[in-house]
């Protein structure tokens, strides 16, 4: 049998996509993730436990637990797994993304200086270190600016500031999430600087594409309705197709390519997002990963071929694809189609959520998820890393999409208590 090895954090939403999508494409999955290889396998799934932060130990374990039946294909599903699944790909001899430029990726210092080589358009920026004295620093930025951890994701940790005394208040709050226990056991040492960068004004938007040995494909552009102007970043609604104009969608198409090439990337799926305004595309990030969390679910594709007349997940193209097989005539859905991230309003405990069946009333409305648990405490952008769930919608133009989910979200009651202090 087939088999594609699917490197993932333990927590990925994507994972069960992937294996709904493997098993109508009578592929196996084997799982390499970031588990303790003390406990005897947990999860029942005979995943090969790896660090993600000791690769070289990590590509020995998975090539030796996968020599006698080694994969045909490599996929990485987050942004810590990139590289792993990188070193992957060249130890098992397979197509994928150079190591250095997967890293490169992953780290907003990085991907930055390649831009501004490459010359594309690039914010100012600077790095700092964790240790630095932000009063010092504060007197030398050009406001307003945003500060942003070098390797986190999902917008955590990333803070617009205006003057000097919102960049000490920033620069403080950002240390102390870099020093958080949960940051800290990744054990990057990304996670010693901060970046800073000019404010990029604009409309901002999601692209997302495959690599094929260099030539990108673009599967579809985001818009993302909502303004991303601070003082925080949090993502809510994505609609795609596109309200660009067709001679901007171009623009932005190019770009992407262009920001790949420069950092390297060669081959397998990528997510980038970009700001667009009067002085053109600004690439904030080209990620060597697909779209993550459930988002996935908002792209449907028309199969070429045989299968005409019947459509794919994103996960069953990503898999066609790192099994060589051409993907080019895999286009998406006519209809307008989009997600809304619930954002957690407030930090708390989370006790539950009212109105989920008026919210999946709402014409256009295909689905209410709701990831969080009863009991959990949430904590929302800058420090929070997660959303409370999503909402699907589709119509015929984006217009209605947009608004079904905005009308789905006002429907929606989340029921969240203050948290006891322990003495």
């Amino acid at each position: 049998m087939t088999r594609v090895l699917l490197v993932a954090a333990t927590t990925g939403y994507q994972i069960r996509s992937f294996g709904e999508a493997a098993a109508a494409l009578g592929v196996r999955l084997v799982f390499a993730s970031d588990r303790c290889d003390q406990l005897d396998d947990p999860w029942f799934d005979q995943a090969i436990p790896v660090r993600f932060h000791e690769e070289a130990d990590a590509v020995a374990a998975v090539t030796r637990a996968c020599a006698e039946a080694p994969p045909d294909a490599v996929i990485a599903v987050g942004d810590r797994p990139t590289v792993l699944a990188a070193h992957l790909n060249a130890a098992f001899g397979l197509p994928g993304n150079p190591p250095a430029a997967a890293a490169a990726s992953r780290n907003k210092q990085q991907a930055r200086a390649a831009f501004r080589h490459a010359g594309l358009p690039t914010p100012e920026f600077r790095e700092l270190s964790v240790e630095d004295d932000p009063a010092a620093a504060a007197t030398g930025i050009r406001y307003p600016a945003v500060v942003k951890p070098l390797a986190l994701s999902g917008s955590r940790g990333v803070m617009r500031v205006d003057d000097a005394a919102g960049f000490v208040a920033a620069f403080e709050r950002l240390r102390s999430l870099l020093r958080s226990p949960d940051v800290r056991i990744e054990r990057d040492r990304a996670h010693e600087r901060i970046l800073v960068e000019s404010f990029i004004p604009g409309a901002e938007y999601a692209i997302e594409g495959v690599l094929t040995a260099g030539s990108f494909q673009c599967f579809a552009i985001f818009d993302k309705p909502d303004p991303l102007d601070g003082p925080f970043f949090e993502e809510t609604i994505y609609v795609t197709p596109s309200r660009l104009s067709e001679a901007a969608q171009r623009l932005v198409v190019d770009s992407v390519a262009a920001a790949a090439r420069a950092l390297g990337l060669w081959h397998g799926p990528i997510h980038a997002e970009c700001r667009v305004n009067e002085r053109g595309v600004f690439v904030l990030e080209v990620a060597a990963r697909p779209i993550g969390g459930l988002c996935s679910k908002v792209l449907r594709f028309h199969c070429p071929g045989p299968a005409a007349g019947s459509t794919a997940s994103l996960e069953e193209v990503l898999l066609r694809h790192a099994l060589g097989e051409d993907v080019s005539a895999f286009t998406r859905e006519g209809a307008a189609a989009g997600v809304m991230m619930l954002p957690i309003p407030k930090r708390g405990v989370y006790r539950g959520c009212e109105g989920i069946d008026g919210a999946g009333a709402v014409p256009g409305v295909d689905e209410v998820r709701i990831t969080a648990k009863p009991g959990a405490v949430i904590v929302p952008l800058p420090e929070g890393r997660s959303y409370l769930g999503f909402v699907f919608a589709r119509a015929t133009e984006p217009d209605g999409v947009e608004q079904a989910l905005r009308t789905a979200h006002g429907r929606l009651r989340f029921l969240i208590e203050k948290e006891i202090a322990l003495i």
